[in-house]
């Protein structure tokens, strides 16, 4: 974990180091402003959490077992399927290993959070938070048992893989990451340039 930390560029800043400067140290090196976004990143969280699982229940109750529901004619339609594998069905014999790494995603965002004082990264890791939450309730709460769930999944594009709202959130969460690191905003708040 310590080496995510590191490649995500959050250095350890305690509260106490923040001078009357507004972030700036005598030396002349730059320290994050504001106030941490901590609340930000698990309301994000907590939002995508929700959404995902309360359409996870809808689908499962009203889909599951069911002819597909056509929503954009037959560019876009609701079909409930279980998914033990990775992105587009691979790796199904792989189901604890997801497992593992989807709850060692949210230990590592939840390190992060003490040093997160940006708005945007708050909103990008949340996100992932979010989705990674989703996606890891259904493998340790759904048949055929604990590490072993299978993944509801149930928005069809025409010629894609069937996905869910946590691939969704995880997706746009990494896509924002990208962005950020392009842009040289780190998660504490400084901006870099190379």
């Amino acid at each position: 974990m310590a080496e995510a930390e590191r490649i995500i560029g959050t250095p350890d800043i305690p509260e106490a180091e923040h001078g009357a400067d507004g972030g700036q140290e005598a030396d002349g090196e730059r320290k994050p402003r504001g106030r941490r976004k901590i609340a930000v990143l698990f309301g994000v969280a907590l939002f995508a959490y929700a959404l995902d699982l309360v359409s996870k229940m809808i689908v499962v109750a009203k889909l599951e077992h069911h002819e597909p529901v056509d929503v954009i004619g037959d560019l876009l339609r609701f079909n409930a399927i279980r998914n033990r594998g990775a992105a587009f069905g691979m790796g199904e014999a792989y189901t604890i290993m997801f497992t593992v790494i989807a709850a060692a995603v949210i230990v590592v965002i939840a390190r992060l959070a003490r040093k997160l004082y940006s708005l945007p990264w708050a909103i990008a890791l949340g996100l992932l938070l979010g989705g990674a939450l989703g996606n890891l309730t259904d493998r340790l709460f759904r048949s055929p048992g604990v590490f072993k769930g299978a993944v509801v999944d149930f928005i069809a594009p025409k010629g894609f893989a069937v996905f869910n709202l946590a691939d969704s959130a995880i997706v746009c969460g990494g896509i924002l990451i990208v962005l950020l690191s392009f842009r040289g905003l780190d998660p504490d708040g400084t901006v870099h340039k190379d």
